[in-house]
């Protein structure tokens, strides 16, 4: 058994876990996080994505006992009480869902794509992140509009607070 402490959406946690515990199982059994889904257990998928210390991680590809000592930010932490975080408004605004099993490694992975990329994004450079992340249903159309659309929103939100500083 390992003793496993982390600092999950804001809050600092901690747990026994066994040493074959992989993150995605102590998140969603262990803390009841059910918001990061188990898609294949392979990391084929991407339906496990959570940031791990501001990286997207698939959670199923990572030991619980390894990530111990980290900020975990999952889908349920991402928001700011009501109001949705830019990633998620544009989902939903932009339609980037059906069913919805892989949008929060979606919205997961996006978030650290546009912070990896603040001066913006363009199509072929979301194609080519999203790689490794399977959607079923929506042919990716309206999930990449949804993500070019909350990487110029958030884009335009840090040149107006850069623009306030000055």
């Amino acid at each position: 058994m390992s003793e496993v402490s982390l600092t999950v959406n804001g809050k600092r946690v901690s747990g026994s876990a066994e040493d074959r515990t992989l993150l995605v199982h102590f998140l969603r059994e262990h803390l009841g996080l059910t918001g990061t889904h188990v898609g294949c257990d392979t990391s084929q998928c991407g339906a496990c994505v959570v940031l791990v210390d501001g990286r997207a991680v698939k959670s199923c590809s990572m030991l619980a006992a390894q990530a111990s000592g980290s900020t975990i930010v999952t889908i349920e932490g991402l928001a700011s009480g009501a109001d949705l975080h830019p990633v998620q408004a544009a989902f939903k605004e932009h339609h980037g869902l059906q069913c919805g099993f892989c949008t929060p490694g979606m919205i997961m992975t996006a978030t650290d794509m546009i912070s990896r990329h603040p001066e913006g994004l363009d199509e072929a450079t979301v194609r080519a992140e999203l790689d490794g992340n399977i959607c079923r249903c929506t042919g990716y159309h309206n999930i990449v509009k949804a993500i070019l659309a909350a990487s110029q929103a958030m884009a335009k939100g840090s040149k107006g607070k850069a623009k306030q500083a000055a």
